[in-house]
């Protein structure tokens, strides 16, 4: 009988334990889950935001709000920039909440004051698997500022310039090594498989390497932030400064935006006689040279391309002819990324494009050239929910050629 009671006892007993155990994974938190498997450190520069920044002595904030009650001129052209709604992005929204990847948020978010969470490992390797603690210090407003001044400008509670100055109200340092083109590097030549179909593809850090601009020692803060005198404070001496609106692409990321751009292209248009003999051949050619970039067109996020569009117009707008040449990189998505085609223009490269049309029996006929520019495509933009919501692209070359027809 006591042998009976004794293997009930253990029963029960060993039920109670691995109930306890259950009961105790169910209330561990990640990080101790995190031990059962291999934590996989970040390594790369773009896994990790730049650490918390303290607020430098002599300023009340980081924001670039309050940069700007200082620096008027500087804030009013920041606040135009695509820098400053890197976040707010639509089609960056679109892409980062198909699975919330948090790498993103290092380039359009970059200070770890800006990101809700810390993430400081990769259970298993896997990029939606992390070991992760609530930020004390996440500052949603700093977020919305996306890249904001303290992302290059504060470190370590001084605020690093290229000239310096001790009559600032706050801690300065002179850095130009720390604020040269290897800041914009950092983000802007990012390339890495976060899984089969999901990749950061920004390479206009290597696009720039060993080529006409970095021989003769142009680099991105020689286009992109050019120099100016003017005064950094209203009560300030007039000093050497750069320009903040960061022009790039041209393609504004809300419609109510006015973004500068810069131009790439050198275009040189074809002839066209002013009459047509019915039955004559029109030979067209438009020739783009990517003359003034030091790094291909288009660059950075693939999803970006060139259109060349050629049209015959009869007299009352009918279309009789229409051929398209596409400037960019192709990628399949789906089952894996990986991309299929790339012909985009390298630094200056010239490439023709030609078109030619039998003129029909007509009376009038007008051609029209154009060139544009997109951010993505029609078909991307309704699959990502933003269509019409959403600018996809900006005319950079628009030309027509009335022609005469005779018999």
């Amino acid at each position: 009988m006591c042998e009976v009671k004794s293997k009930y006892l253990l029963i029960i007993s060993s039920v109670v334990f691995i109930l306890f155990i259950l009961y105790s994974c169910q209330r561990s938190s990640p990080q101790e889950k995190a031990y059962a498997h291999n934590i996989v450190p970040l390594t790369k520069h773009w896994e990790k935001a730049i650490p918390h920044q303290e607020i430098p002595e002599g300023l009340t904030s980081i924001t670039a709000e309050s940069c700007g009650s200082c620096h008027q001129e500087i804030y009013k052209e920041w606040k135009q920039s695509t820098h400053a709604v890197a976040f707010q992005d639509l089609q960056f929204q679109a892409e980062w909440n198909k699975d919330n990847t948090y790498v993103c948020l290092n380039c359009h978010t970059p200070l770890q004051n800006q990101q809700e969470f810390i993430i400081t490992g990769l259970i298993d390797g896997d990029h939606k698997n992390l070991v992760k603690e609530p930020n004390q210090h996440f500052d949603q407003r700093l977020q919305l500022e996306s890249i904001t001044c303290a992302s290059c400008h504060v470190r370590n509670g001084m605020v690093i310039g290229t000239i310096g100055t001790d009559n600032a109200p706050h801690k300065t340092l002179r850095d130009t090594v720390f604020l040269s083109e290897q800041l914009c590097i950092g983000c802007h030549n990012v390339v890495g498989e976060l899984n089969p179909v999901l990749v950061c593809t920004f390479e206009t850090g290597d696009e720039w390497q060993n080529n006409w601009a970095s021989k003769q020692g142009l680099n991105c803060i020689s286009c992109h932030m050019t120099e100016m005198d003017r005064m950094l404070s209203p009560n300030g001496e007039k000093r050497r400064s750069h320009f903040h609106g960061f022009p790039g692409s041209g393609i504004p990321k809300f419609y109510h935006m006015e973004v500068t751009g810069l131009e790439s292209l050198e275009i040189t248009e074809g002839s066209v006689k002013p009459r047509y003999a019915v039955g004559e051949k029109l030979k067209y050619t438009l020739v783009l040279k990517n003359s003034f970039a030091g790094h291909k067109v288009p660059t950075g996020d693939p999803e970006r391309f060139f259109m060349v569009n050629f049209s015959v117009l009869d007299e009352t707008g009918g279309l009789l002819k229409q051929l398209s040449y596409r400037i960019g990189e192709e990628w399949q998505w789906h089952p894996i990324a990986k991309k299929i085609s790339d012909n985009n223009l390298n630094p200056l490269e010239e490439r023709a494009f030609e078109f030619e049309y039998e003129i029909p029996a007509k009376n009038n006929l007008t051609l029209t050239v154009g060139v544009s520019k997109h951010r993505i495509t029609k078909e991307n933009a309704e699959y990502n929910g933003i269509l019409g919501k959403y600018p996809l692209f900006i005319e950079v070359y628009q030309k027509e050629y009335e022609m005469n027809i005779y018999k």
